[in-house]
């Protein structure tokens, strides 16, 4: 198995989890110059990182499939679900919100309105969107409430979560007071597995 990365992108947490699970794995770091060349064009014509290559080559995209496919592949990792269908429902419903929600919800902050050309409009999207991340980070720090993981057991929806809480900060949103959240990014932190990742990074 091999995952091609760009250190502190979503494809963090495909890293983590493949840490999790404990095969032997390789990965290759991409800089944002490479993911243009035609080499890594080849891989995924998107030009983005995550991309997961198998041991047979074949190449998957999108992080949310990379995810799904190394639980299911490796169910004895535990990271699908409780075992039922309505556990493995509910980290899809978490990865679902992570990946079609708050995700997104972060590409003013990244750039994705510079093309307005009015410093004006530019910034005023950007706070938007920072009230927007705010609404939805307190909807995952509720759900956090009365459990450790967000789906109930700890499952490939957390480390997600885990990468879009490290943008929160360098963006300027706002994650005081979220408590619950905070006890879980600090659980995260902490696990040994995320800290060989954060190091092979560069992210320590």
């Amino acid at each position: 198995m091999k995952l091609y990365y760009s250190p502190g992108t979503c494809a963090l947490a495909d890293h983590i989890v493949l840490e999790w699970i404990g095969k032997p794995y390789q990965t290759q770091r991409i800089s944002r110059e490479e993911r243009k060349m035609p080499a890594f064009l080849k891989l995924n014509p998107a030009g983005a990182v995550p991309v997961f290559e198998g041991e047979d080559g074949w190449v998957l995209t999108q992080n949310v499939a990379i995810l799904n496919y190394l639980a299911d592949t490796h169910p004895q990792a535990g990271l699908g679900g409780d075992g039922t269908p309505r556990g493995r429902a509910e980290v899809n419903r978490w990865l679902a919100f992570l990946n079609s929600d708050l995700h997104p919800a972060f590409k003013p902050l990244f750039g994705a309105t510079a093309y307005l050309g009015d410093e004006g409009a530019i910034e005023k999207s950007k706070v938007a969107a920072r009230a927007q991340l705010r609404g939805y980070f307190e909807r995952a720090d509720a759900q956090l409430a009365d459990r450790d993981w967000l789906a109930g057991t700890r499952s490939i929806a957390d480390p997600y979560l885990y990468v879009v809480m490290r943008w929160a900060p360098g963006q300027g949103v706002d994650l005081s007071g979220l408590r619950h959240l905070e006890r879980f990014f600090q659980r995260m932190q902490a696990d040994a597995a995320v800290q060989r990742v954060l190091k092979e990074e560069g992210l320590a």
